[in-house]
This record gives structure tokens, sequence and C-alpha cells, in this order.
């Protein structure tokens, strides 16, 4: 059974196995298949000569997401507060003395706000634009 490749769907078909091919599709050997399409080396994508066949190139460098990274960034900053507002509320609900003020407190939390409305900003992702901890957080001991 012959084997054919489409550049343009990226999809091999078998002659009589499918009812209609692309008009680009063209023969490719099994051995191509198995190298290029079957089990193409880590890092290479497939590319295509004039004819149509495939064939294995370098994938380019990756481009950081700065948008993805600028998400990691805003919840690993919410997750490292985070203990900050659990203690101060348990603190509260055990009627022990508070470690923050409640202007602390209140401050802990318009940054928490800030740091959940960050991606919707027109800012977003711009790093110098990012919300600014308040200087006391640093001091905190967990």
């Amino acid at each position: 059974m012959k084997r054919f490749y489409s550049a343009s769907t990226q999809a091999s078909y078998f002659q009589g196995m499918h009812a209609s091919m692309p008009a680009d599709a063209v023969e490719i050997s099994e051995e191509l298949y198995l190298a290029v399409i079957g089990n193409p080396g880590s890092g290479k994508i497939r590319a295509h000569d004039k004819k149509g066949l495939p064939y294995l190139v370098d994938a380019p460098a990756q481009v950081p997401d700065a948008v993805a990274h600028e998400r990691e960034w805003r919840d690993a900053e919410l997750a490292s507060v985070m203990w900050l507002r659990e203690r101060h509320r348990d603190q509260q609900e055990i009627g022990g003395s508070n470690t923050l003020s409640d202007d602390q407190f209140a401050e802990l939390l318009v940054y928490m706000q800030a740091l959940r409305d960050w991606p919707q900003s027109p800012e977003f992702p711009a790093i110098e634009q990012r919300p600014a901890a308040p200087a006391w957080i640093a001091e905190q001991a967990q």
C-alpha cells in the first residue's frame, strides 16, 4: 500500500484506504515517514521541500511568553503573602494579639487584590508596572 503525505494538512494518507487526498499529496517512503513523522528527533520540527516532502529542521529558540511569565510571577507573589493574611485571620479568630496592625492588614488585602487585578490592567505585562508590595511585608517572618 502506497503512503502519501500532504504538506497543507501535514498528514499522511494511504492509497485505497482514504476516499480522497489533498491535491498536494505526494508519495512518501516508509523510511522517510518513520524518520520525520513517526519518530522525529527531540528539538526538531517539520519543514517541507519544493516537492512537498517533509524533512526535519532545528526548532526555533523559544521566546519567553511575557504574559505567561507575568502570570507566574503574580501567582507566586500571591502565594508568598497568603500566610500573612491567614496568620492575621487566625489571630483574630482566637482572640489573640495581632502581629499586623489593622492598617497593615488593609494594605495587605489591597495589595493582594491589586495582584489579582494585574492581568486585566492596560499596563499588563510590563514588569515596571507591577503592583508594588508594601515595604513592611519584607520585614515579616514566616
